[in-house]
């Protein structure tokens, strides 16, 4: 069966499309379509034993993209047709409470729209796509695998805020996200270090999130009722006080949509900073002398720390700590300043391993002393949606074979 996974930004569309069969994957595509609704729109396909391609083209909208993604495809032979893909896969945020993997439906569109408040960056994009895909592919499943789907596993102590039941009843507790990343790394580390039990995934990149695992489920996320929780991000706030908005509120006469815009699109390190949401940019500017940039590191690692340890207590140690993401895979310095000092905890790094690690390669970069192994290990996030929506369409097809 072949799985095109939809990844959907406010501007881009990126995808990868597999043959899923048995016991087995292939990726024959991957791609993107960047600056949809500006000017100076960009195709990117690599379809499998062929030349990459860049073309130019306007995107009016993510329908226009759908469109010239799935003919690209096809002349690129990826697909005979449209028709020839199996199901439509997203990488969905947030809908509260829903099933891990479902079917896109009118209900299910709903359940998104409310919670919009809570993924405004996220969730609009893919109502829309996913609208747009029911159109354009009309009888092709359409399949959305959540984010917190992973961590329904962690214990009610660490979902629940200290707030009366009727806040829960409307959806406001501790989900977590990140789950298709966090569990592609569980389940590599169960292949890579099997007798591994106790994992932190660290998945650090524009957005930022640590999770806390134990034979392969999630116990502890740093994302709590929305992406905007936890690690600070490139340009969204992190943990912060509420009590904040009202000061915030009285004191300037700004509303309240508008600071949140403000806590979720300009703030976070590029706003610390003073430079961008980059920490490559960061780091730059820092080595400089900027001090705001040298802060703004320091309250990054720092909170990744506190997560950290926190986790460590959580599991009662850990068997392997993983770095992923840009972040997590590329920048050197932050994961020396996140693992410094941390030998009491038998969390030792090897400094050379470290400086000199691919980070596209599934790399050990723990000091031979260290009693906690440390790896570089590159996330698939994608094939882990395609993994579930295999999965889940094969279930509900056994499921209505039996009734039948």
């Amino acid at each position: 069966m072949k799985i095109l996974v939809s990844n959907i930004g406010s501007t881009s569309f990126k995808f990868r499309l597999f043959d899923m069969g048995e016991g087995r994957s292939e990726e024959l595509a991957s791609g993107g379509a960047d600056r949809i609704g500006g000017a100076g729109g960009v195709l990117k396909l690599q379809v499998q034993g062929a030349p990459a391609r860049k073309l130019s083209i306007d995107f009016p909208d993510h329908g226009s993209a759908i469109r010239h993604v799935l003919a690209e495809l096809e002349r690129g032979g990826a697909i005979a047709s449209p028709g020839d893909i199996g199901a439509v896969a997203f990488k969905a945020v947030m809908a509260g409470d829903v099933e891990p993997v479902v079917s896109v439906d009118d209900e299910l569109l709903a359940k998104m729209e409310y919670f919009v408040p809570i993924a405004p960056i996220h969730n609009p994009p893919y109502i829309a796509a996913m609208r747009m895909f029911r159109q354009a592919m009309e009888g092709t499943p359409l399949v959305a695998c959540f984010e917190p789907g992973f961590h329904r596993t962690i214990p009610a102590r660490r979902t629940h805020y200290p707030i009366d039941p009727a806040w829960v009843e409307r959806g406001v507790r501790r989900y977590g996200y990140h789950g298709a990343s966090h569990a592609y790394i569980a389940a590599r580390l169960a292949r890579l270090m099997p007798a591994g039990r106790r994992v932190i995934s660290c998945h650090l990149g524009g957005s930022s999130s640590l999770c806390a695992i134990r034979d392969g489920q999630s116990q502890a996320a740093s994302m709590g009722l929305s992406p905007q929780s936890g690690l600070p991000q490139g340009t969204r706030v992190g943990d912060f006080d509420p009590y904040a908005l009202k000061l915030m509120m009285d004191r300037t006469g700004r509303s309240m949509d508008d600071i949140l815009a403000e806590l979720g699109t300009r703030a976070g390190l590029a706003a610390l900073s003073g430079t961008s949401g980059d920490v490559r940019d960061i780091e730059q500017a820092a080595a400089a002398g900027n001090d705001r940039a040298r802060l703004a590191l320091d309250v990054f690692t720092t909170a990744i720390r506190d997560y950290l340890g926190a986790y460590l207590v959580e599991l009662g140690g850990a068997d392997a700590i993983a770095f992923t993401g840009g972040i997590g895979q590329h920048q050197a310095a932050i994961r020396s300043a996140v693992c410094d000092g941390l030998t009491f905890a038998g969390i030792e790094l090897d400094a050379d391993k470290n400086a000199h690690v691919d980070g596209n390669a599934e790399t050990r970069i723990d000091a031979a002393t260290s009693k906690t192994a440390i790896w570089v290990l590159p996330t698939n996030e994608e094939l882990i949606v395609a993994t579930l929506a295999a999965r889940w369409l094969t279930e509900k097809t056994t499921t209505e074979n039996t009734e039948i």
